[in-house]
């Protein structure tokens, strides 16, 4: 049996089972979720510290919750010193995008006297949300903070789980305090989301939370939203690619594999018109994926929830790529510019055969918290705008309510609400 199947375009039951194969059943979880959320909210420190111990196995005190500045010294000196100096590489290349993004409050005077505009202001207070535990995820630090702290905010705080031990993988915390993180606190799953929604005895609560998580962050961002904002619901990851007789399939499977190695919910997902390339892909996803540290990981993803899609032609495969709006969209074809305009849907695009989608994880600049599901039909990548909202400024002379007052004391009227109207026509008597 191949690692991954191969379907044709018109196969419409086979492409509708690809994209529902997305969705997570949540309502299995919600309930769990929601008693850990009510359980932060009434006893605070002390609910984070028993999760911890339950989930992580860390035995960790109230006192112990927030990272201390020894801690991230120590992990100065734990940390490999070419990791460190790709790590301030990463940094520097992530800010200078980001910097690209940032807005600036702007104001509109007219002849009568009116004044328009909008304030452009950075949030208060954020909180950052990096898995961890057994695993290490420097990059997520660098894409959550760095954008946070181009927009402005005066306070960024980092939860991350910790060890069995009760520590911080030492290169998430060298990356957290290269990126100019304020606080860092060793606590994760939805108890970590409660806490940065809530308050507890040591963590204040934030303004807005970003970064992705399992399932069960991703459900108690949902039940906190509204309460503080959120970036996105991010999903399992998925990458598409898009290929053509150009294409070389030792890259197109090495590029699947990149996504179907992070979760067996994880997607990759081939279209193409070129049945030997769809045929050389399958053959070298197989060779690969043996090859593989994480391969029963990646098999499931590419057995449950990918496919190599043959279409009839780029025109098609574009089409259903759209359909599809993956998180990571690659296009390994010839003139990958020349078909750029027909992406609507896709969190970021990658174009060429030199720009595998690890390079976005990592070192290009844009950000890599980017939708999943389908989302990217209306959803964004995390950007500087995540951590900044607008205020409208309005400013109108005696002349300028003297000239529209008649139309807004109408528009009021047919709406029934007339202190409406009379908080114009009291003005405009006197």
């Amino acid at each position: 049996m191949d690692v991954v199947r191969i379907i044709k375009s018109s196969e419409e039951t086979e492409i509708n089972s690809l994209l529902e194969s997305r969705a997570t059943n949540q309502a299995a979880f919600a309930g769990r979720v929601a008693a850990i959320m009510e359980e932060v909210q009434q006893r605070g420190d002390d609910a984070l510290c028993g999760f911890s111990r339950r989930f992580d196995g860390a035995d960790l005190k109230p006192t112990q919750l927030r990272v201390s500045q020894e801690e991230i010294d120590q992990a100065y000196r734990e940390v490999d010193s070419e990791v460190l100096s790709s790590l301030k590489l990463a940094k520097d290349r992530i800010e200078r995008f980001h910097q690209k993004q940032l807005s600036r409050s702007w104001f509109q005077p007219e002849p009568d006297g009116t004044v328009l505009g909008q304030l452009i202001i950075p949030l208060d207070r954020v909180g950052i949300y990096v898995p961890g535990g057994t695993a290490s995820y420097p990059s997520s630090v660098l894409m959550n903070a760095v954008p946070a702290r181009v927009a402005g905010v005066k306070q960024v705080v980092m939860v991350t789980p910790p060890t069995s031990e009760g520590k911080v993988n030492p290169y998430t915390l060298v990356a957290a305090a290269e990126a100019g993180v304020d606080e860092i606190y060793k606590v994760g799953g939805a108890q970590a989301i409660a806490a940065l929604a809530y308050g507890t005895g040591t963590i204040a609560p934030v303004d807005k939370i970003t970064g992705p998580g399992n399932i069960y962050v991703t459900l108690a961002k949902r039940m906190v939203y509204g309460q503080v904002g959120i970036d996105m619901l991010a999903g399992p990851s998925e990458v598409l690619v898009v290929a053509d007789a150009s294409a070389n399939p030792v890259y197109a499977a090495a590029d699947m594999l990149s996504q179907a190695e992070h979760d067996t919910l994880a997607s990759a997902i081939l279209l193409t018109h070129d049945q030997t390339l769809a045929l050389a892909v399958s053959q070298e996803l197989e060779r690969q994926v043996a090859e593989l540290p994480r391969q029963d990981i990646a098999r499931q993803a590419l057995t449950n929830h990918s496919a190599i899609i043959i279409t009839g032609g780029l025109s098609e495969s574009l089409e259903l790529a759209n359909l599809f709006a993956p998180e990571h969209l690659e296009l390994l074809v010839e003139e990958p510019f020349q078909w750029l305009g027909q992406i609507r849907h896709a969190g970021a695009v990658f174009l060429g055969h030199y720009s595998p989608e690890p390079v976005g994880d990592y070192l290009a600049g844009p950000n890599h918290v980017l939708p999943t599901g389908g989302t990217a039909r209306f959803y964004s990548p995390l950007n500087v705008d995540t951590f900044m909202k607008k205020s409208s400024v309005i400013s109108f002379s005696r002349e300028s309510l003297n000239k529209l007052g008649p139309d807004i004391i109408r528009l009021a009227e047919v709406e029934g609400l007339q202190a409406h109207a009379n908080a114009v026509r009291v003005r405009l008597k006197g």
